[in-house]
């Protein structure tokens, strides 16, 4: 249950600036750079990270790793609320990011090692997939109606409780786990990692602020430092990413289900309050409160999907919801400028129930498609995928749809081309994934298993 939680809170905290962008903009005096820094800061802070802190957590303890993100999270937070200007709130937001991390790649790790049965383990992943949609339902709602008394700053008092009360739980909620046997610090591949996506991600900020020459030299420095990490993994007697997992194809397939699912559906309904708020003109809690159909059914399908049967559990589970969200997302183009936001409630609908049922996918696979011992690194390899996608997607719809000045129908117009192409990014995803299970099913079945298992346990 307090995996649940955590990724609960984390969500609340990740999508809450959405409900009152413009609000914090104009409290810390943020310039347009600030603004979209203000709302990207915490997806760095998880997404370069993620990977290192799931690695570091098998090796060190996974219950060490979920208290001490959690009291990191609870200080970013608190950052956050006493912040009077953009750069402490926006160093906030990355401390932040860097604590959920702690708990996102060791959350579920920590449920796989006290059990080993299949049914448990997918009640774990769909009680997680529900977590997602309802955090990203409550962010924005609860922001929204905290600005309606001008109490902005509450919200992040209120993270960082929530934050220590976690890191309290764990010690009596979480027995310890670790990896056996004793493996080298891979300081290399975690500075060259970190720094390679991290370098990454700002480019991909400063291309959506309009920066495109910082932009380029940090996309060369990036490329730069992660062909170091690769190489550094290679030839590294103790890597902290055992490349040999990727020969794996649950273990592949589950990692671009992650990409397809962040480019897609997460980076369009990261867009999508910008555009009821900007293109047709709802209240930043009415677009809130709209979006909410796509999220809370995302969260009540991700519970009720523990129920399917376990033939359904793997890649067919992830086929079936980016398929599903594809479809969904393309029901949200083809708008008029005279339409009105009824019109989207059938594509969110049926991308909500098909988010739940990725989700939930992930989260199992997350786990199952690596070895037991290295399970933290296998939710911190899929959540860095996850979150690099929505760097890289949101940045792709910002730069086709958003144009604050432009008309209804250029808005419209510019809606119409980002919910295309996500959409065929989730319906790419999806039958790279159906090709990958098709490849395993055909191929030698102890293969695999029998590499990665001998790789991972060095």
């Amino acid at each position: 249950m307090l995996t649940a939680v955590s990724t609960l809170v984390m969500m609340v905290a990740y999508s809450g600036p959405l409900g009152n962008a413009p609000t914090l903009g104009a409290a810390l005096s943020a310039a347009p750079a600030g603004r979209t820094w203000i709302l990207s800061s915490m997806s760095v802070g998880l997404a370069v990270s993620l990977l290192s802190v799931g690695a570091l957590a098998d090796d060190v303890g996974r219950r060490k790793m979920f208290v001490f993100g959690a009291w990191v999270f609870a200080s970013g937070c608190a950052l956050c609320a006493v912040a009077d200007s953009t750069t402490p709130f926006i160093v906030g937001r990355l401390v932040a990011g860097v604590g959920a991390a702690g708990m996102v790649a060791t959350g579920l790790g920590l449920v796989a090692t006290t059990t080993t049965h299949a049914r448990h383990r997918a009640a774990a992943a769909s009680w997680w997939g529900t977590s997602l949609g309802a955090g990203i339902a409550m962010g924005p709602l609860v922001t929204g109606l905290l600005d309606l008394s001008g109490q902005w700053r509450a919200f992040y008092w209120l993270l960082a409780l929530a934050g220590g009360a976690m890191a309290v739980a764990a010690r009596t909620m979480f027995a310890e786990s670790a990896a056996a046997g004793s493996r080298r610090f891979d300081l290399v591949g975690l500075v060259t990692m970190t720094g390679g996506l991290g370098l990454l991600l700002v480019a991909l900020i400063e291309v959506r602020s309009g920066a495109l020459s910082r932009a380029a030299v940090g996309g060369v420095l990036a490329m730069v430092l992660l062909a170091a990490f690769v190489t550094a993994e290679l030839r590294g007697r103790d890597p902290m990413l055992d490349l040999a997992l990727f020969r794996r194809p649950d273990f592949v397939a589950a990692t671009i289900a992650a990409l397809a699912t962040g480019s897609g559906v997460i980076s369009l309904m990261s867009f999508a309050c910008t555009f009821l708020v900007n293109g047709m003109g709802l209240s930043t809690l009415a677009a809130g409160g709209l979006l909410t159909v796509w999220s809370a059914t995302s969260a009540l399908s991700a519970v009720l999907g523990r129920h399917a049967p376990q033939r359904f559990a793997g890649n067919p589970q992830l086929v079936a919801g980016l398929s599903s969200v594809g479809i969904g997302m393309l029901l949200l183009t083809s708008l008029s400028p005279a339409a009105t936001p009824w019109r989207l409630v059938p594509g969110l609908l049926v991308a909500g129930v098909a988010s739940g049922i990725l989700n939930a996918g992930l989260g199992r696979q997350s786990v199952a498609s690596v070895p037991s011992a290295r399970a933290a690194l296998g939710t911190g390899t899929n959540n860095t995928a996850r979150y690099l996608g929505s760097a890289i997607g949101v940045t792709i719809v910002s730069v086709i749809a958003a144009n604050p000045s432009g008309s209804r129908a250029a808005q419209v117009t510019g809606w119409n081309a980002a919910a295309l192409i996500t959409g065929m990014v989730s319906l790419a995803g999806a039958a790279i994934v159906m090709g990958l299970a098709r490849a395993h099913a055909a191929g030698p079945r102890g293969t695999f298993k029998r590499e990665v298992t001998n790789a991972g346990g060095r």
